[in-house]
Order: C-alpha cells, then sequence, then structure tokens
C-alpha cells in the first residue's frame, strides 16, 4: 500500500567552516549531515545555490617574464630626420652671420670712392653722401644712394659697389650737355632734355654749339627737337658747331665753325642722319669747289653744295 506521506523538502544549510575545515578546504555533504527524522523513510531534495558574483573583466596583463620588441625606424625615415636636422642647423648659422654682417661696426662706411665725374667733382659727390658715413654697407641700398644725389642735376644715373669692409664705391654716369643758352651775359650747358647743367661766361671754353634764343625764345617744342638732334651727332662733330637754330621741327639746321650749314631738317632717323654728316666732313676738301652746304634731310640721299 502506497505511503500516504508527502515527500518534504529541506532547506539546504550553510555551511560553516571551522577553522580546521578551512584549513584543510574539507567540505561537508549537505545530503548526509541533513537529520532524518525517527519513525520512517523520509525523501529529502536538496539543492545549492551558488552565489551570484559580478565578474569584473579581466585587465590586460602581460605575463610575467614578458619581452617587448622594439622595431627599428626604417633607414629612409632615419636619413630624412638627420638631413632635416642638418638643414635647420646650417640655417641658424647662415641667419646668425647674415644678423652679424648687417649690423656689424665692422662694415661701416669709412670711406666714398667716386669716379667719372666731368661736371662735378668728387667731393661734391661725397658731400652729399655724408649721411651714409658710419652705416653697414649690407644696409645701404642703391636707392639710397640715388635718393641723396638727386638734388644734383648732373647726376643722370650711378652704379654703386659696396667694398669690404669699409669702402663704397660710386660710379657717376653724368648728363651730357649738347648745347649753350645764352642768358644775359652767361652761356647756360644744357643737355637733350634741356636740364641746365652748368654756367659759363666764355662759350668757347664749352666747344659747344650755341641755341639761338634758348626755349624761351623758340618755344619749347622747338627746342626739343634742336636738343635731340644735337644729342645725336658724334663728338668730334658737335665741337665743330657753332649754333644751332629752328625755324620749325621740320627745319632744323646746324652751322659750322667754319662757316657751313647743314640741313637737317626733323628729328627723324638723327642716328642715320649723324652717320652719314659724319662722313661727309671726312671727304676731303676741294679748294676748287668748296663745299658751303651738307643736306643730310634725306640722309640715304645727301647732297652738297
Amino acid at each position: 500500500m502506497p505511503s500516504s506521506r508527502r515527500p518534504t523538502y529541506a532547506p539546504p544549510k550553510r555551511n560553516n567552516r571551522t577553522g580546521a575545515a578551512a584549513g584543510t578546504g574539507a567540505r561537508k555533504d549537505p545530503e548526509k549531515d541533513a537529520p532524518r527524522p525517527a519513525g520512517g523513510d523520509v525523501i529529502t531534495a536538496s539543492r545549492s545555490i551558488p552565489e551570484q558574483t559580478v565578474q569584473k573583466p579581466a585587465k590586460a596583463q602581460e605575463p610575467a617574464g614578458a619581452t617587448v620588441l622594439a622595431f627599428p625606424e626604417p633607414k629612409a625615415k632615419r636619413r630624412r630626420k638627420k638631413v632635416l636636422l642638418a638643414i635647420g642647423t646650417v640655417l641658424v648659422l647662415v641667419a646668425g652671420l647674415l644678423a652679424g654682417a648687417i649690423y656689424s661696426p665692422v662694415l661701416a662706411l669709412q670711406t666714398i670712392s667716386v669716379s667719372g665725374t666731368r661736371l662735378l667733382t668728387p667731393a661734391q659727390v661725397q658731400a652729399a653722401l655724408e649721411p651714409l658715413r658710419g652705416k653697414p654697407l649690407p644696409q645701404i641700398s642703391d636707392d639710397d644712394v640715388r635718393g641723396l644725389l638727386g638734388p644734383l642735376v648732373q647726376v643722370k644715373s650711378v652704379s654703386v659697389e659696396a667694398r669690404p669692409p669699409s669702402t663704397l664705391a660710386i660710379a657717376v654716369h653724368e648728363r651730357i650737355p649738347v648745347a649753350l643758352v645764352k642768358q644775359g651775359e652767361q652761356y647756360q650747358l644744357v643737355d637733350v632734355d634741356g636740364v641746365q647743367l652748368a654756367t659759363t661766361a666764355d662759350p668757347g671754353s664749352a666747344s659747344l654749339p650755341v641755341i639761338d634764343g634758348g626755349a624761351g625764345a623758340i618755344g619749347q617744342d622747338l627746342f626739343r627737337a634742336t636738343a635731340a638732334v644735337l644729342g645725336a651727332l658724334p663728338a668730334d662733330v658737335l665741337a665743330r658747331l657753332s649754333n644751332a637754330s629752328a625755324q620749325s621741327v621740320d627745319a632744323v639746321e646746324l652751322k659750322l665753325v667754319e662757316g657751313q650749314t647743314v640741313v637737317w631738317g626733323n628729328a627723324s632717323e638723327k642716328e642715320l642722319k649723324a652717320k652719314v654728316l659724319a662722313a661727309l666732313l671726312k671727304v676731303p676738301a676741294d679748294p676748287k669747289n668748296p663745299v658751303r652746304v651738307y643736306d643730310v634731310s634725306v640722309p640715304r640721299h645727301p647732297v652738297t653744295r
């Protein structure tokens, strides 16, 4: 006959470890240690519920005794770094040298050498450039020199050369006088632009033709046309002229010191006309048929009469 008793379930008991059990690591069996009630068979069931623990993420740790390998940089990369370092060092050194040269008192200007002057004297040029004295040569520019020489109208252009440690060489290119313009008792030397370069009381000392009346009498256009013609003549021909005149810009005439007249015409083809006139003047004179007029107004077909 089946038993009328129902199975009972006893809750599991927690194992209290004693000092001995903890030391040996022994664990009690809950089924064997559970008390049995007297007088009958008892069916018991139990299960142990393990304690839930929160698992923490394990830290990545290098195993003890692990070796970390360091791979060297590629040769090309190391070489590039060395090259960049060398370039940077050189640039720093060059910058230092330049700064020292620019501001060094060793290169301060002490001597000004002047050449190429005829209308001016070297002393006049040196006096105009006196503000530059004591300034380091690398700090002196061509514009500085031109600016200081600007008031000297005789100077057309200059060439500047620094000669370390303390000399500045100035080559002056002066304007070339081509004629004399009479102003009262004085004669003014003028160039092709009509710039007045100097004054003299003796017209024979300059060996230049006299422009009759000058710009004030013949007008600016006629004066510029006449001055342009004179500026195209070589120095030896220019020295043989006594005066120049112009009835119009197309009728410029020159007078030689020997008395001959040069019909020039206008200022066109002045370089070719100057060469033709120079060639005609080199032809030996014929005492029986002296030349009175040299007509170079049509330079490819010159006429003498």
